[in-house]
Protein backbone atom coordinates (compact mmCIF):
# COMPACT_ATOMS: atom_id res chain seq x y z
CA UNK A 1 0.00 0.00 0.00
CA UNK A 2 0.87 3.66 -1.10
CA UNK A 3 3.04 4.52 1.75
CA UNK A 4 3.21 2.00 4.17
CA UNK A 5 6.56 1.02 5.40
CA UNK A 6 7.41 -2.64 7.41
CA UNK A 7 6.83 -0.63 10.82
CA UNK A 8 4.27 1.64 10.89
CA UNK A 9 3.70 4.43 13.00
CA UNK A 10 0.16 4.75 14.16
CA UNK A 11 -1.66 7.97 14.46
CA UNK A 12 -5.22 7.36 13.63
CA UNK A 13 -6.40 10.86 12.04
CA UNK A 14 -3.69 10.69 9.24
CA UNK A 15 -4.07 6.94 8.94
CA UNK A 16 -8.14 7.76 8.68
CA UNK A 17 -7.47 10.50 6.13
CA UNK A 18 -5.00 7.80 4.30
CA UNK A 19 -7.59 5.25 4.40
CA UNK A 20 -9.76 7.08 2.70
CA UNK A 21 -7.86 8.56 -0.44
CA UNK A 22 -7.07 4.66 -0.88
CA UNK A 23 -10.82 4.56 -1.51
CA UNK A 24 -11.09 7.27 -3.30
CA UNK A 25 -7.76 6.30 -5.73
CA UNK A 26 -9.67 2.72 -6.46
CA UNK A 27 -13.03 4.22 -7.37
CA UNK A 28 -14.95 3.22 -4.85
CA UNK A 29 -16.75 6.82 -4.94
CA UNK A 30 -18.20 5.54 -8.22
CA UNK A 31 -19.14 2.39 -7.11
CA UNK A 32 -21.16 3.82 -4.34
CA UNK A 33 -22.84 6.14 -6.92
CA UNK A 34 -21.31 9.20 -5.32
CA UNK A 35 -19.03 11.86 -6.47
CA UNK A 36 -15.57 11.81 -4.59
CA UNK A 37 -16.68 14.96 -2.61
CA UNK A 38 -19.91 13.09 -1.08
CA UNK A 39 -18.16 10.01 -0.50
CA UNK A 40 -15.70 11.96 1.66
CA UNK A 41 -19.02 14.01 3.34
CA UNK A 42 -20.65 10.10 3.83
CA UNK A 43 -16.99 9.07 5.60
CA UNK A 44 -16.18 11.58 7.18
CA UNK A 45 -18.06 11.15 10.66
CA UNK A 46 -16.32 8.70 11.29
CA UNK A 47 -12.92 9.93 11.52
CA UNK A 48 -13.90 11.40 15.61
CA UNK A 49 -14.72 8.29 15.85
CA UNK A 50 -11.52 6.68 14.83
CA UNK A 51 -9.58 9.24 17.27
CA UNK A 52 -11.57 8.60 19.81
CA UNK A 53 -11.00 4.89 19.73
CA UNK A 54 -7.48 4.29 18.13
CA UNK A 55 -6.03 7.81 19.02
CA UNK A 56 -4.21 6.40 22.39
CA UNK A 57 -2.12 4.19 19.97
CA UNK A 58 -0.20 6.72 18.09
CA UNK A 59 3.18 6.89 18.45
CA UNK A 60 3.18 2.81 18.77
CA UNK A 61 5.01 1.27 15.98
CA UNK A 62 2.87 -1.60 14.42
CA UNK A 63 3.45 -4.12 11.99
CA UNK A 64 0.79 -5.49 9.84
CA UNK A 65 2.92 -8.62 8.56
CA UNK A 66 4.91 -9.11 11.57
CA UNK A 67 1.99 -8.83 14.21
CA UNK A 68 -0.92 -9.82 12.21
CA UNK A 69 -3.15 -6.83 13.26
CA UNK A 70 -3.87 -3.10 12.57
CA UNK A 71 -5.92 -0.58 14.76
CA UNK A 72 -9.11 -0.29 12.34
CA UNK A 73 -9.84 -0.47 8.61
CA UNK A 74 -12.75 1.38 6.93
CA UNK A 75 -15.18 -0.81 5.75
CA UNK A 76 -17.54 -0.16 2.82
CA UNK A 77 -20.22 -2.68 2.53
CA UNK A 78 -22.16 -4.13 0.10
CA UNK A 79 -24.90 -2.32 0.21
CA UNK A 80 -22.66 0.55 -2.08
CA UNK A 81 -20.32 -1.40 -3.41
CA UNK A 82 -20.91 -5.15 -4.58
CA UNK A 83 -17.68 -7.86 -3.27
CA UNK A 84 -17.82 -8.70 -7.18
CA UNK A 85 -16.17 -5.47 -7.91
CA UNK A 86 -14.60 -4.75 -4.88
CA UNK A 87 -12.44 -8.02 -4.57
CA UNK A 88 -10.69 -7.65 -7.61
CA UNK A 89 -9.47 -3.87 -6.35
CA UNK A 90 -6.80 -5.90 -3.87
CA UNK A 91 -3.84 -7.20 -4.17
CA UNK A 92 -0.40 -8.57 -2.50
CA UNK A 93 1.73 -6.17 -1.13
CA UNK A 94 4.00 -5.21 -3.96
CA UNK A 95 2.13 -7.13 -6.39
CA UNK A 96 0.07 -6.12 -9.27
CA UNK A 97 -2.39 -9.19 -9.76
CA UNK A 98 -5.75 -8.03 -8.96
CA UNK A 99 -7.70 -10.23 -6.44
CA UNK A 100 -10.59 -12.60 -7.32
CA UNK A 101 -13.69 -14.49 -6.33
CA UNK A 102 -12.72 -18.00 -7.08
CA UNK A 103 -15.16 -20.19 -8.67
CA UNK A 104 -16.27 -22.46 -6.02
CA UNK A 105 -18.97 -19.63 -5.35
CA UNK A 106 -21.63 -21.23 -8.12
CA UNK A 107 -23.80 -18.15 -9.92
CA UNK A 108 -25.57 -16.60 -7.22
CA UNK A 109 -23.94 -17.96 -3.91
CA UNK A 110 -22.23 -15.16 -3.21
CA UNK A 111 -25.02 -13.20 -2.68
CA UNK A 112 -25.94 -15.82 0.28
CA UNK A 113 -23.11 -15.23 2.14
CA UNK A 114 -24.81 -12.35 4.68
CA UNK A 115 -23.70 -11.72 7.94
CA UNK A 116 -24.49 -13.46 10.97
CA UNK A 117 -27.06 -11.76 13.47
CA UNK A 118 -23.17 -10.89 15.73
CA UNK A 119 -21.52 -9.36 12.69
CA UNK A 120 -24.80 -7.36 11.38
CA UNK A 121 -23.10 -3.70 10.03
CA UNK A 122 -23.58 -1.31 12.48
CA UNK A 123 -25.82 1.90 10.83
CA UNK A 124 -27.49 2.44 7.99
CA UNK A 125 -25.31 4.35 5.54
CA UNK A 126 -22.88 1.19 4.27
CA UNK A 127 -19.70 2.39 6.09
CA UNK A 128 -18.11 1.68 9.15
CA UNK A 129 -15.48 1.39 11.23
CA UNK A 130 -13.67 -2.07 12.72
CA UNK A 131 -11.37 -1.67 15.20
CA UNK A 132 -8.48 -3.74 16.66
CA UNK A 133 -8.58 -6.35 13.81
CA UNK A 134 -6.70 -9.75 13.68
CA UNK A 135 -5.99 -12.01 11.35
CA UNK A 136 -5.99 -14.32 14.09
CA UNK A 137 -2.85 -17.03 12.61
CA UNK A 138 -2.66 -18.52 16.58
CA UNK A 139 -6.01 -20.66 14.91
CA UNK A 140 -3.89 -21.91 11.36
CA UNK A 141 -4.77 -25.41 11.77
CA UNK A 142 -7.62 -25.37 14.05
CA UNK A 143 -10.95 -26.46 13.11
CA UNK A 144 -12.93 -23.70 11.92
CA UNK A 145 -16.12 -24.60 14.30
CA UNK A 146 -13.80 -24.61 16.86
CA UNK A 147 -11.40 -21.37 16.14
CA UNK A 148 -15.25 -19.33 15.86
CA UNK A 149 -16.36 -20.51 19.55
CA UNK A 150 -13.27 -19.58 20.67
CA UNK A 151 -13.19 -16.16 19.43
CA UNK A 152 -16.87 -15.41 20.71
CA UNK A 153 -15.57 -16.78 23.96
CA UNK A 154 -12.79 -13.82 24.13
CA UNK A 155 -15.86 -11.10 23.24
CA UNK A 156 -14.34 -11.13 19.75
CA UNK A 157 -16.54 -10.59 16.80
CA UNK A 158 -15.45 -12.35 13.10
CA UNK A 159 -15.12 -10.40 10.42
CA UNK A 160 -17.46 -10.54 7.45
CA UNK A 161 -16.98 -10.93 3.75
CA UNK A 162 -16.87 -6.84 2.95
CA UNK A 163 -14.36 -6.45 6.34
CA UNK A 164 -11.80 -8.49 4.92
CA UNK A 165 -11.67 -7.36 1.71
CA UNK A 166 -11.16 -3.74 4.03
CA UNK A 167 -8.40 -5.17 5.50
CA UNK A 168 -6.70 -6.18 2.50
CA UNK A 169 -7.33 -3.12 0.94
CA UNK A 170 -5.94 -0.94 3.47
CA UNK A 171 -3.15 -3.61 5.05
CA UNK A 172 -2.24 -6.05 2.33
CA UNK A 173 0.78 -6.88 3.94
CA UNK A 174 -1.23 -8.86 6.52
CA UNK A 175 -1.81 -11.68 4.09
CA UNK A 176 1.46 -13.59 3.93
CA UNK A 177 2.44 -16.91 2.78
CA UNK A 178 1.06 -19.57 5.32
CA UNK A 179 -1.06 -16.58 7.56
CA UNK A 180 -4.05 -16.29 5.51
CA UNK A 181 -7.27 -15.65 7.06
CA UNK A 182 -11.46 -17.38 7.51
CA UNK A 183 -14.19 -14.83 7.72
CA UNK A 184 -17.06 -16.65 9.74
CA UNK A 185 -19.13 -13.29 9.78
CA UNK A 186 -20.34 -14.18 6.93
CA UNK A 187 -22.42 -17.10 5.97
CA UNK A 188 -24.82 -18.96 3.69
CA UNK A 189 -26.69 -21.66 6.18
CA UNK A 190 -24.46 -24.30 5.24
CA UNK A 191 -21.03 -25.83 6.32
CA UNK A 192 -18.90 -23.34 4.17
CA UNK A 193 -16.50 -20.48 5.97
CA UNK A 194 -15.63 -17.64 3.58
CA UNK A 195 -11.45 -17.36 3.53
CA UNK A 196 -8.81 -15.12 1.88
CA UNK A 197 -5.75 -16.79 0.86
CA UNK A 198 -3.34 -16.57 -1.76
CA UNK A 199 -3.08 -18.30 -4.83
CA UNK A 200 -1.98 -17.49 -8.06
CA UNK A 201 -0.06 -14.51 -7.07
CA UNK A 202 -2.85 -12.92 -5.92
CA UNK A 203 -5.68 -12.67 -3.21
CA UNK A 204 -8.57 -14.86 -3.96
CA UNK A 205 -12.07 -15.00 -1.93
CA UNK A 206 -13.40 -18.70 -2.00
CA UNK A 207 -14.50 -20.93 1.42
CA UNK A 208 -13.53 -24.03 3.16
CA UNK A 209 -15.52 -26.47 5.35
CA UNK A 210 -16.17 -25.66 8.67
CA UNK A 211 -14.90 -28.82 10.03
CA UNK A 212 -11.91 -29.31 8.37
CA UNK A 213 -8.56 -27.58 9.50
CA UNK A 214 -6.11 -26.16 7.13
CA UNK A 215 -2.54 -25.07 8.53
CA UNK A 216 -2.39 -21.80 6.33
CA UNK A 217 -6.00 -20.62 7.63
CA UNK A 218 -6.75 -18.80 10.93
CA UNK A 219 -9.64 -16.67 11.91
CA UNK A 220 -9.52 -13.33 11.71
CA UNK A 221 -11.61 -11.39 14.29
CA UNK A 222 -12.11 -7.80 15.12
CA UNK A 223 -12.29 -5.99 19.03
CA UNK A 224 -15.43 -4.19 17.99
CA UNK A 225 -17.32 -1.70 14.95
CA UNK A 226 -18.56 1.25 15.01
CA UNK A 227 -20.90 4.00 12.72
Amino acid sequence: MTGQKSSLAHDAGAEFDRQVRTLDSLGYPALAGRTPEQFAELVAPLRAAAVERAGGAAGAAYDPAADGRVPFVLVVTRALAPVERTMPLTSLHGGKLPGFVDRSFEPGSLERFVATEEAEPPGPDGVHLLFDVERGEEFCGAVPNDAMAAVAARGRTLLTIEEGIALMTHAPRVLVKNKCFSLGGSRSGDRRVPAIWISQRAPKLGWCWAGNPHTWLGMASAGARRA
